[in-house]
């Protein structure tokens, strides 16, 4: 009996310092048009988190990390493989590190970790989701990361759609102050 009391208590914490929150919102655009979606937040140092077991990306979040830390180790070729349009991605990537440096391609990709940045908020439309992220370094502080689901596997969402467009939309409200968490 002791026993379980000590697992039932374990489990309600556990989920409770993993809970998360999720609304659906509606931003209304200039000239009338309307972008619905969900907003999910996530604990402050979700971004930090190790996983116990092997990163996938089975959610947005876990695709984030898994891209992050293969860019943060200079691997533009496996960050690519986890994109849905992989060769313009890997193109992209390495004319971005061939303009900066190598170093400061690690760099700019390793600081998704640090315990000062954080992910403001998940922004879901369909199977399309925007990571917004507070980072506290550089020109433009409120960034995004635009993921799709396809089979079960969160990839970067490298191809136009009108989710994407819609997800952009929230981006700016949010770095315009139109939209707080």
């Amino acid at each position: 009996m002791k026993q379980e009391v000590i697992f039932l208590a374990a489990f309600f914490l556990s989920t409770a310092l993993h809970a998360q929150s999720e609304e659906t919102r509606t931003l209304e655009l200039d000239g009338g048009g309307r972008v619905t979606y969900t907003l999910r937040t996530h604990p402050v140092d979700a971004h930090a988190a190790r996983p116990t077991g092997e990163l996938a990306p089975t959610s947005a979040l876990d695709a984030a990390k898994l891209l992050n830390l293969h860019l943060s180790a200079g691997d533009i070729e496996e960050a690519a493989l986890l994109s849905n349009a992989p060769r313009s991605r890997f193109e992209v990537l390495r004319d971005y590190r061939e303009s900066v440096g190598a170093e400061e391609f690690k760099r700019v990709f390793a600081q998704y970790f640090y315990p000062e940045n954080r992910l403001l908020a998940e922004v879901g439309i369909d199977k399309h989701r925007l990571l917004i992220w507070d980072l506290k370094e550089g020109a433009n502080r409120i960034a995004g990361q635009y993921f799709v689901e396809v089979e079960g596997r969160y990839l970067v969402d490298d191809v136009p759609n009108d989710a994407r467009t819609g997800l952009r939309w929230v981006l700016e409200a949010y770095r315009s102050g139109k939209i707080t968490r």
